[in-house]
């Protein structure tokens, strides 16, 4: 996972004088960001560190040989100093001389970290010599392996199928994912079951996704739809999406006969289909459509 290569960059101190980390995910720059602060003690952050971000209108009318100055000032305390540069693939063609010059020659006393929106493009790259590259990016099937590792850092423990039941219930946003382990270190709790996922993500209401999910499979067309009325209020498509997702992912592996895995088959293929009709926007009441077609097939069972 590269963003576990980054972390363990940070347990070594950030020993090189010069990072550029790179993601598509904003998300992922803003936590390593945050990670990088506390390596800085407190009363020498004013000090010795310092973010400016290419991309805000204010800080990209602070000159880059500002910025260089900076990291060529002796740091306060006798300590060391960290500037971030946000965004440096809007860096201007005159300033990435001058960085290119600066990288030649870094200042011992100071670590420079670059972010980059996407993938390092080779001339920026060959440019820029000198530059330790981490990418950032975390490909999906790593998601869940870095949610337990978000939550040990918040002093917590997930059981598997508690993770698993949250990626599919909230999906692979990680700053939505982020936000639900916060909620989780607020439990008093030093283990997370999935009924606690349950719990935080449904509330308190009087109806839920699997509640649904018993109506569809009882053919109770009626109770069906009453109970998503209820739950349209308060729940966005795709979280229901992802608990329907989730629970037929279990009755699925849970049966061995043709005609049970052909009817899950065909279950699945209308969640897919409800997922492309909602990303779209081009069908009407793509999730009303969806329980028809799943109380239709449950009476063909």
């Amino acid at each position: 996972m590269s963003f576990k290569n980054f972390l363990d960059e940070l347990k070594k101190g950030l020993p090189a004088l010069n990072y550029i980390l790179s993601s598509s995910e904003p998300f992922l720059h803003a936590e390593a960001i945050a990670l990088i602060r506390k390596q800085v003690p407190a009363a020498e952050q004013d000090f010795n560190y310092q973010v400016f971000d290419l991309l805000g209108s204010r800080d990209s009318a602070i000159p880059f040989d500002h910025i260089l100055d900076i990291l060529n000032t002796v740091p306060f305390f006798s300590g060391h100093k960290f500037v971030i540069v946000e965004n440096v693939q809007k860096l201007l063609k005159k300033d990435q001389k001058k960085l290119a010059a600066y990288l030649e020659n870094p200042s011992p006393s100071a670590t420079l970290i670059l972010t980059h929106a996407g993938a390092v493009k080779k001339d920026l790259k060959e440019m820029l010599k000198g530059l330790k590259q981490i990418p950032l990016d975390i490909r999906e099937g790593e998601i869940p392996a870095w949610l337990h590792a978000k939550a040990r850092a918040r002093g917590i423990e997930f059981s598997d199928a508690a993770a698993e039941f949250l990626v599919g219930t909230v999906g692979t946003d990680l700053g939505l994912l982020s936000s639900e382990i916060e909620k989780c270190g607020l439990l008093g709790k030093t283990r997370i079951e999935q009924e606690d996922i349950a719990e935080i993500i449904e509330g308190r209401r009087t109806y839920n996704a699997f509640a649904l999910i018993d109506a569809i499979r009882a053919r109770d067309a009626e109770l069906a739809f009453r109970i998503y009325r209820v739950l349209k209020e308060t729940e966005e498509p795709y979280s229901l999406l992802g608990a329907l997702n989730w629970q037929y992912g279990r009755f699925f592996a849970e049966k061995d006969s043709p005609k049970d895995r052909t009817y899950y088959r065909n279950v699945f293929r209308e969640l897919s289909r409800a997922d492309k009709e909602i990303k779209s926007s081009g069908t009407p009441y793509p999730m009303e459509l969806l329980l028809v077609r799943l109380l239709q097939l449950s009476r063909r069972r």
